[in-house]
């Protein structure tokens, strides 16, 4: 029998462990459906296609074109936005997840993050205007914390 539970144990352990990421997959997709890589290869973010699509980590993604597919796939961690593509200034300034309009982004260090953004406010101006050093080391730190939490 303590076999039985030291092996439980384990089990569990392993488990909780090895939990995958909550990405923001509030439209079905991460970045609602945006093809994360047009955020580095055009002008403006590019919704994606339902026929380009895959999963990553559990998530799924949609892309523009096939060509940005292929460039996802040979580098996956170089596209997906930071935070699981939740408010980045939220999970900086808040410890809380909050849901991002797509088209509110910045890319910082070659790396991706998005933005709630209302008629009222937008939080990209709030990181923008605020110590972003600062607001990415305490949104690292945050996010070791939240990632795996689902809301």
């Amino acid at each position: 029998m303590k076999n039985f539970f030291t092996l439980l144990l384990v089990v569990v352990s392993t488990a909780l462990y090895a939990q995958k990421t909550d990405y923001n997959t509030k439209k079905g997709y991460v970045a609602e459906g945006y093809d994360v890589v047009s955020y580095f290869t055009n002008d403006e973010p590019v919704e994606g296609k339902k026929k380009f699509q895959t999963t990553y980590d559990g998530a799924k993604f949609k892309f523009s074109s096939e060509k940005n597919l292929s460039l996802f796939k040979e580098n996956p961690t170089k596209y997906i936005p930071q935070y699981g593509g939740y408010c980045a200034y939220a999970v900086a300034a808040k410890k809380t997840k909050m849901y991002i309009d797509a088209e509110a982004y910045e890319i910082r260090d070659s790396k991706l993050y998005l933005f709630y953004s209302s008629w009222i406010s937008s939080k990209l101006d709030d990181w923008k205007n605020g110590d972003t050093k600062k607001l990415q080391a305490q949104g690292d730190i945050n996010w070791e914390e939240l990632k795996h939490k689902k809301d």
